[in-house]
């Protein structure tokens, strides 16, 4: 992974989507996607409640990006330029060639593909520019459709990780999830 495009340099193109670099210009659409309790549902974090949590993530993913520690990109729809999501890898193990991938949007922009069609982007970046063997996610079972979208694009659940978070007090599960570059492949030639 040493030589590499510096990941503040990363823009992903898909049909409808720019996947690129958080900006500060971005904070009132970012917070807007993360202050919604619908989002936030079945997140391991609560709903953001300041505009400054989107400016400090915002300064994170810079500093993560330029020091090429995890890949976060903001989710972009191409027509309006508007931001609508968030997609990363992070906890990039350079020996193992395995990273775990996260993701949420807006929920206006739920049930669109948009998801799918970032993941898409991010996933052949991973094992393509990134040389990686394995992706793992993680998402609370009741998410049907995080589990849907992972399921989808060819993630396999390896299992159920019990009581892992406790969010506004409640108690809650992880579904484990594991895409290998040999199941993407697979999965890539069968959707062609």
């Amino acid at each position: 992974m040493n030589n590499l495009k510096p990941f503040d340099q990363v823009r992903l193109s898909t049909k409808r989507l720019l996947l690129r670099p958080l900006e500060s210009a971005d904070a009132q659409a970012l917070f807007a996607v993360f202050s919604d309790t619908k989002v936030m549902r079945y997140w391991s974090g609560v709903a953001w409640d300041s505009i400054d949590t989107a400016d400090e993530t915002i300064a994170r993913y810079s500093k993560a990006l330029a020091e090429n520690e995890s890949l976060g990109l903001g989710i972009v729809d191409s027509q309006t330029d508007e931001l609508i999501g968030t997609c990363s890898l992070f906890h990039l193990d350079e020996q193992s060639r395995r990273a775990e991938i996260g993701y949420g949007i807006a929920s206006a922009s739920w049930g669109k593909g948009y998801m799918h069609e970032a993941l898409t982007a991010l996933i052949n970046y991973g094992f393509d520019a990134l040389n990686l063997h394995r992706m793992e996610a993680d998402t609370d079972p009741r998410n049907t459709a995080s589990r849907r979208c992972l399921e989808r694009l060819g993630f396999v659940n390896e299992g159920l990780l019990r009581e892992r978070w406790i969010v506004n007090n409640e108690i809650c599960d992880t579904s484990f999830y594991g895409l290998l570059r040999s199941d993407w492949q697979t999965h890539t030639q069968k959707s062609s």
